[in-house]
C-alpha cells in the first residue's frame, strides 16, 4: 500500500475563480483516525462523505506525527518550521508560566494540550507563538461567526491569536469562542454569556465532563484511565465527554450561528479514537490485537456518531446546507507500542536501558524484564556518552543542581517520570540552558535540544543514536551539517520542513523510533516503538511510518466535486490555503513553507499531470547507517511519506 500510494500520479491545477457567494464552512477533526480504520460497519457517516463527495486517499499528516504540531499546520496552512509547533511537548528556552506566578508553577518541558500553557506561550512569543495568522481569526476578522470546539489543546490553537492572560491573571479569549475539556474551570477559557445562557436553556452542563471511562471503580473514571504495567487501560470510548461537545455544538452554538444570518467557519476535533486507542486495555503487554481490539471499534463509532450530529443538523436546516463546505481530516494516524519488539521476527532490543531493573518506589508496578523504561533514549545516552541524567519534573531540594539526578545503574535504577531529560555533568540553571543536551520525550519521535549549539556535541550525540537497535530515522538541524561531510547517519531538518522562519527554539535533532509490520503491507498491524509512559499493546504516534503520516481526509458541500477520488498527494498543510481559497480570505504569511490550493479537488478544477515521488538519502554513520526518507512533491510542496534507517545497500523503506 505505502509504495502503491507513493507512487500516484499528480495532477497540476489551473485557476479558479474567487467565490461571489460567502459560504460555511465546518472542519470535523477526528483525533488519530486511521484511513484504514473507517469502514462502512464502523464509520458509516464518514464513509458516505469519502464516497459522496471527494476522498483523498494520498493524504497526509505534517512530521512530526504529534497532534499539536498538526493542529498547527491545520490552523495556519503552514508548516512547522515556521509555526514552531514541533510536537505535543518542546523545549521552549526558557522557564514557561503564566505572567507574575512562582518559578514553582512553571516548567521548561511544557506539554500544549493546555490552556494555561498555550497562553503562557502566546506571552512569551509576542502574542502568538505560531507566528503565523490562523483561518479561523482571519475569518472572524472578516465577519464571519467563527467557534473551535473539541480536544483541549489544538481546539485553542486554531484561534491562537486571541488567547492570554489579562490583566487580573486569568485566562483570556479575547472574545473568540473556544470549548474544550476545561470548559468551565478556572483552567478553562471563559465563555461569552450570551453562550453560558444558551448552554443553561438547553439543559446542558456549564462544565464539561470529564472522561467517563466505566473501567473499574470511580477513582478510575478520569480522563482516560491507561493502566499500568499490570493493570489493563480503558475498556470503553470517550462517549459521554464527546457527546457533551457535540449536544454544545448542535443545541448552541450552530443554532446562534443561524439565528444571527452570518457566514461562520467552525471547527469541531473529536477525541476519540486518539485517547482510547492511546488508553485501551484490549492488548496489556501484547502486540496483538494492539490498537485493532473492540476499544477501537467503539471509539470509531463514537467519533462517527459525533460527526452524524453535525451533519444531522445541517439537513435539518437544508437551506444552511447548500452553503456549507465540510472539510474531514486527522491529525495523525496511529500505531501499537512497542517497548520491547524491535522487529516483525520478534527480535528484542539489547540496549543497556531495557536491562537495567527500575524501582520507582510508589509510582509504577515493575514492567516485564527487557522493557525499555520511560525515557530509556536518555537513560542510553547518559549510559553511552557517560553524562549524569537529571529528572525535569523533579525539583533538587539539595545539592548544586536545580532537578534531581536520576540513578542509573547498580541494584535499582531509575527513569525519568515522564521521559524527558537534561543530560550533562551538572544543570544549574532551572532553564535547563546549561544541560549538554535536553531530550524532550514525546512518544515515536523525541525531540533533542543542544543549548550550547555545540557541534562537537551534536555530532558526537547523532553518531550514539546511529547505533542503537531501536531507533528509525534521524534528522539534525541543518546549520551541523553544513561542513565536514554533513551529519552522517542524519538528514537535515530543513529535508523534513523543520526550518522556517518560527522564533521558537527548534530542536538540535529529531529522532523517529522504528515502526515495522506484524503483516507485510498491513498498515494496520503497524507496531512502534515508543517513549511514552503508556505499556507495550497500548497505541502511539509521533513517528515516520506511513501508518502515522497516512491520515484520513475527505470533503462534501457545494464547492467539492461529487464522487471524486483525488489520487494527488494532500495534506493537512493544504487546508487552510483551499478554505481561504473558497472562502475569498486572503491569508497574510510570514514563512514560506505554505500549503496548496487543491483545485483538482474543487467543483472547477481543472489539471494535468504530474508530480514526483522522490527518494533522499544521508551520508553513512560510521556503521553504514544511513537515513532513507520518501516523500512526494506537488506543486512546489513537498508531503513526507515514511523514513528509515538503513543500511548502505537497501534503496526502500521496509
Amino acid at each position: 500500500m505505502r509504495k502503491f500510494l507513493a507512487g500516484l500520479v499528480c495532477v497540476f491545477a489551473v485557476g479558479l475563480p474567487a467565490q461571489q457567494a460567502r459560504h460555511n464552512v465546518i472542519i470535523f477533526v477526528a483525533d488519530g483516525l486511521r484511513r484504514g480504520s473507517v469502514t462502512a460497519e464502523n464509520m458509516p457517516t464518514l464513509m458516505k462523505v469519502r464516497t459522496s463527495g471527494v476522498d483523498f486517499p494520498n493524504s497526509h499528516s505534517v512530521f512530526p506525527t504529534y497532534t499539536t504540531a498538526n493542529a498547527s499546520a491545520i490552523a495556519t496552512g503552514h508548516g512547522l518550521g515556521d509555526t514552531g509547533d514541533y510536537a505535543n511537548g518542546i523545549w521552549p528556552g526558557m522557564w514557561l508560566s503564566a505572567p507574575d506566578v512562582t518559578a514553582a508553577n512553571g516548567t521548561i518541558v511544557p506539554f500544549l494540550e493546555n490552556d494555561e500553557l498555550l497562553a503562557d506561550m502566546n506571552s512569551a512569543f509576542h502574542g502568538n507563538y505560531l507566528g503565523e495568522r490562523t483561518l479561523l481569526s482571519m475569518a472572524r476578522e472578516k465577519g464571519f461567526n467563527v467557534a473551535s470546539i473539541g480536544k483541549i489543546g489544538p481546539t485553542g490553537i486554531q484561534q491562537m491569536e486571541s488567547l492570554g492572560w489579562n490583566e487580573f491573571g486569568q485566562l483570556t479569549t479575547n472574545g473568540a469562542l473556544v470549548i474544550d475539556d476545561s470548559t468551565g474551570q478556572t483552567s478553562g477559557f471563559p465563555l461569552p454569556p450570551d453562550v453560558i445562557e444558551a448552554i443553561t436553556k438547553a439543559h446542558l452542563p456549564l462544565d464539561a465532563p470529564t472522561r467517563g471511562n466505566g473501567y473499574g471503580d470511580s477513582s478510575q473514571w478520569n480522563n482516560g484511565f491507561s493502566g499500568d504495567a499490570q493493570v489493563p487501560g480503558t475498556l470503553a470510548a470517550d462517549r459521554v465527554q464527546l457527546q457533551w461537545l457535540a449536544d454544545v455544538t448542535t443545541d448552541v452554538v450552530l443554532p446562534k450561528f443561524a439565528a444571527e444570518k452570518k457566514p461562520f467557519v467552525l471547527l469541531f476535533w473529536s477525541r476519540d479514537p486518539d485517547a482510547s486507542q492511546h488508553n485501551q486495555g484490549d492488548s496489556l503487554q501484547n502486540l496483538a490485537p494492539g490498537i485493532n481490539g473492540e476499544t477501537e471499534d467503539l471509539a470509531l463509532r463514537n467519533a462517527d456518531h459525533s460527526l452524524k450530529q453535525l451533519l444531522d443538523w445541517l439537513d435539518a436546516h437544508p437551506d444552511i446546507k447548500a452553503n456549507t463546505d465540510v472539510m474531514i481530516t486527522s491529525d495523525h494516524g496511529f500505531a501499537t507500542i512497542s517497548r520491547r519488539e524491535i522487529s516483525a521476527d520478534g527480535k528484542t532490543t539489547g540496549e543497556p536501558s531495557a536491562a537495567l531493573t527500575y524501582e520507582m518506589a510508589g509510582k509504577e508496578k515493575p514492567e516485564p524484564m527487557g522493557t525499555l523504561p520511560v525515557g530509556f533514549l536518555a537513560v542510553d545516552l547518559g549510559i553511552r556518552m557517560h553524562l549524569r541524567v537529571f529528572d525535569p519534573a523533579v525539583r533538587a531540594t539539595s545539592g548544586s543542581s536545580a532537578y534531581a539526578e536520576v540513578q542509573i545503574g547498580g541494584e535499582k535504577s531509575q527513569h525519568p517520570v515522564g521521559g524527558s531529560a537534561l543530560l550533562g555533568e551538572t544543570v544549574k540553571s532551572v532553564d535547563g540552558s546549561d544541560a549538554q543536551i535536553i531530550v524532550e520525550a514525546n512518544g515515536g519521535t523525541d525531540l533533542l535540544y543542544v543549548p550550547s549549539q555545540s557541534a562537537d556535541v551534536v555530532r558526537a550525540t547523532v553518531a550514539t543514536m546511529a547505533q542503537l537497535d531501536y531507533v528509525g530515522s534521524i534528522f539534525v538541524d541543518d546549520k551541523y551539517c553544513e561542513s565536514q561531510g554533513g551529519c552522517p547517519g542524519a538528514l537535515p531538518l530543513s529535508s523534513v520542513g523543520v526550518v522556517g522562519a518560527s522564533k521558537v527554539p527548534r530542536p538540535a535533532i529529531l529522532v523517529a523510533f522504528k515502526t515495522f509490520y506484524q503483516h507485510a503491507g498491513d498498515l494496520q498491524s503497524a507496531v512502534q516503538i515508543a517513549d511514552t509512559t503508556l505499556q507495550e499493546g497500548q497505541g502511539n504516534h509521533g513517528g515516520f511510518g506511513r501508518e502515522q503520516t497516512l491520515n484520513n481526509m475527505a470533503a462534501m458541500g457545494p464547492d467539492f466535486k461529487s464522487g471524486f477520488v483525488d489520487d494527488q498527494p494532500m495534506g493537512n498543510v493544504d487546508i487552510v490555503p483551499t478554505l481561504a481559497h473558497i472562502l475569498g480570505i486572503e491569508m497574510p504569511s510570514v514563512g514560506t513553507l505554505k500549503g496548496r490550493v487543491v483545485e483538482e479537488a474543487l467543483v472547477h478544477g481543472k489539471g494535468e499531470p504530474k508530480c514526483e515521488a522522490k527518494t533522499r538519502i544521508s551520508v553513512p554513520a560510521a556503521n553504514g547507517m544511513r537515513t532513507l526518507l520518501e516523500y512526494q512533491v506537488k506543486n512546489g510542496v513537498a508531503y513526507y511519506d515514511h523514513a528509515c534507517l538503513v543500511a548502505a545497500a537497501v534503496k526502500n523503506c521496509p
